[in-house]
């Protein structure tokens, strides 16, 4: 099953009663538009018929402009139900899908989504959404509905006119929208491909290039960042501009269709009314009635000219969606053991997607207000083995127990409750700086934040710019490195966990200030179990004992 298919039938599962209402009326709108130009064709004939007849004052006008603005009104209403409704269902049905995207998504491991970039998966993933909109409401609504439609049109006009007028208005208009199809459509998936990656790298590079403009500069690569830019976006105006010929094409096909329909039935219908096979009048309905049905074909052209941005999308969001999503055995109940909290039994560990160890099986105990130090130069899995401990990535072999507690056996909640962590990638969140403390700890009150900041040395830089209502930027943006570092330790310290996990936690900071820093650790989390990975002194200096790896 196609990824395009398998989309639509999923948001076809999420709406299926509005969609099948949207889609009822989106056929009533295409059979209006060619009943009122058929009826208004066929009564203007008509009537100048009976008035060349001298009958014209015994003609009933009544009853067919009474038709004619029923079907103008009923157009209009039936065209406005089917937008509200098409739209909002499918609004609803994408809403959905993106918070499965994004729960399949935090399902991965830590270290593999630490590893994205924030701003061009948001941005990748947004725009693949956004193109899934157009799968019902401009690619399969239009195909079924003209389909729909053009068996509806050639059985009326059969028995109101001729099976062979039938044929003439419909086949055509049939055919036409085939050509749509195959031609510019399969023409266009490379190019609405193209265009759609091209806008996606000119996005990145964009936001790349404003956001580091200052690095950029003073490595004198403000230019070259500035050009690869600039040949994003005008790779996406070429893919653009074939697009834009391909549509024209798209339209050349359409009106040739209507054209050869409207002519075709104009001279069957001629020489029908001239043998006296059909009145003039029948003859109209399907002159009028094959220009009206040229609409059937127009919501085909815009798309053909996203099918490749459309595949593509379903394409990547399909595999994404067939991910599981994370689940957590209940545990048992948790409490706290006050002899080893953190315990590794022939712990090991290994970068994500290999099978080779980083270090030899580990067994280690951290009790309750003891820290331990983790040491080893880079690179010999001090963070890989946090990872595992904390739960956000899997150990090879070994066991992990926390206040007692089988890691595996615990659920999500009561292992957070139990466990902080602060890696070495910390995220911030743009808002102020209570915001960010609050992910946290709801309930803390701004006199708990407002000490502990001061603690690790960070509420004098605050005070002065506006304390806990401090604004900061996108990824916390406002804050030195060093200071983002302790707000993040703040939010992690203010959920007083048992245990503690911490990566670098001072890094940034001088030995005096990390000095402090470690102490405000340990007197606000006097019981707690912590075990750190770092390779600087000040920290070392700090734990009860090191262990070096």
């Amino acid at each position: 099953m196609s990824p395009l298919l398998r989309i639509f039938l999923l948001l076809w599962r999420e709406e299926r009663a509005s969609l099948s209402r949207g889609f009822l009326l989106s056929v009533a709108v295409l059979v209006a538009g060619g009943a009122l130009l058929g009826l208004s064709g066929w009564f203007i004939v008509a009537a100048g018929a009976a008035g060349l007849a001298g009958i014209g004052i015994a003609f009933d006008v009544f009853r067919p402009s009474a038709g004619v603005r029923f079907l103008a009104l009923g157009r209009t209403a039936a065209r406005y139900g089917e937008r509200l409704l098409t739209h909002d269902a499918t609004l609803r049905a994408l809403a959905r899908l993106r918070v499965r995207l994004l729960e399949r998504l935090s399902a991965r491991d830590a270290l593999t989504l630490s590893g994205l970039r924030s701003s061009e998966t948001l941005n990748r993933l947004t725009a693949d959404v956004d193109a899934l909109d157009g799968i019902a409401i401009r690619l399969a609504f239009p195909i079924a509905a003209g389909a729909v439609t053009l068996a509806l049109a050639f059985a009326v006009i059969a028995w109101l006119v001729t099976p062979l007028v039938a044929a003439t208005v419909t086949l055509p208009l049939a055919l036409g929208g085939a050509a749509v199809l195959m031609v510019t459509g399969r023409a266009g998936i490379a190019s609405a491909a193209r265009a759609e990656a091209a806008r996606q790298t000119f996005r990145s590079r964009a936001i790349d290039h404003l956001r580091g403009r200052t690095g950029l500069a003073f490595a004198g690569a403000l230019p070259a960042s500035h050009g690869m830019a600039l040949d994003a976006e005008a790779e996406g105006r070429a893919a653009e501009r074939h697009l834009a010929r391909l549509d024209r094409w798209a339209d050349t096909l359409v009106a040739s269709a209507g054209l050869i329909a409207a002519a075709g039935t104009l001279a069957i219908g001629g020489l029908l009314a001239l043998a006296n096979v059909i009145p003039p009048a029948a003859a109209a309905i399907g002159v009028f009635a094959a220009l009206a049905l040229t609409e059937v074909l127009a919501p085909l052209q815009r798309g053909v000219a996203e099918i490749g941005r459309m595949r593509d999308a379903a394409a990547r969001v399909v595999p994404l969606l067939e991910e599981p999503v994370q689940d957590h055995a209940p545990g048992d109940p948790v409490g706290r053991d006050d002899t080893g909290l953190i315990e590794l039994r022939a712990l090991a560990v290994a970068p994500p997607g290999s099978q080779i160890p980083l270090l030899p099986p580990l067994t280690l105990t951290v009790a309750a207000g003891e820290t331990v130090a983790l040491t080893g130069r880079s690179g010999r899995g001090k963070s890989t083995l946090l990872a595992a401990i904390s739960g956000v990535s899997s150990p090879l072999s070994g066991e992990i127990r926390i206040a007692g507690h089988d890691l595996a056996k615990l659920d999500e909640s009561r292992l957070r409750g139990l466990l902080g962590y602060l890696p070495q990638r910390s995220a911030l969140i743009s808002g102020t700086v209570r915001d960010n403390l609050a992910l946290a700890a709801p309930d803390a009150t701004d006199t708990e934040m407002e000490a502990l900041l001061d603690a690790v040395g960070l509420w004098p830089v605050l005070a002065g710019n506006g304390g806990l209502d401090m604004a900061l930027g996108e990824a916390g943006s406002g804050l030195s490195g060093g200071e983002s570092r302790r707000l993040a330790l703040v939010r992690t310290l203010l959920r007083k966990p048992p245990a503690l996990l911490l990566d670098e936690p001072t890094e940034g900071l001088d030995p005096a200030g990390s000095a402090k820093v470690m102490a405000a650790i340990r007197s606000h989390l006097p019981r707690s179990a912590i075990l750190i990975a770092t390779h600087r002194q000040a920290e070392i200096k700090a734990c009860n004992r090191s262990l070096a790896i």
